[in-house]
């Protein structure tokens, strides 16, 4: 099962996501919080020079600083690994992929005009998923109860929903019927704490 309880953090994730159109939000809307927040993890002042790879591609030159948002990548990616090998070697290039690309932006844009993209996408983003959860779920968002729940753990659970959805993938059999069980049970739990 990997070093973290993969089916009780999915199923608290799956518990507050559980309307197709608030899950597409989801889709659709968290990964770019999570590049936006390491394009703005690029620019956080450091008191000492850092190592850095000057790098050429497809006739852009750009660095690669090992920096805060190296850091912050690093951390989410070691996470996911360890959440699930497989699902999260994937998230891990895909941390990877936003660092190497937020990195290139931000040395294109500069910070003037990086923040401004980063807050219209995180306000929009942000903005989404409350409609999704307020519109579609009826229930306030996972934040609210677990706060790293949303900031680590979403990025990965709905690219682990994506896999799942496209290509069926269970880290093992049997994974998603009994996290439906524990998601039923603690549904249920729920309505008796709001009849009671």
């Amino acid at each position: 099962m990997g070093l973290l309880n993969l089916e009780k953090d999915f199923a608290f994730y799956a518990a507050y996501h559980s309307h197709p159109i608030n899950i597409a939000i989801h889709m659709i809307f968290v990964w770019p919080i999570f590049f936006t927040a390491v394009l703005l993890f690029n620019f956080i002042p450091v008191p000492f020079d850092l190592p850095y790879i000057n790098l050429s591609l497809f006739g852009f030159d750009f660095i690669l600083v090992f920096n805060f948002a190296y850091l912050l990548t690093l951390i989410y990616a070691v996470f996911y690994v360890c959440f699930d090998f497989k699902a999260g070697s994937l998230a891990a290039l895909l941390c990877l992929f936003s660092w190497i690309a937020s990195s290139v932006l931000a040395s294109r844009l500069g910070f003037q005009l990086a923040w401004k993209v980063v807050l219209a996408v995180q306000l929009v983003s942000w903005t989404a998923q409350f409609v999704g959860h307020g519109a579609f779920e009826g229930r306030a968002p996972a934040l609210l109860d677990n706060i790293l729940q949303a900031f680590l753990m979403a990025p990965f659970f709905v690219l682990f929903e994506a896999l799942h959805f496209i290509f069926g993938y269970e880290p093992y059999p049997g994974f998603y019927d009994h996290v439906t069980a524990m998601v039923d049970e603690e549904t249920e739990d729920m309505k008796g704490e709001l009849l009671s």
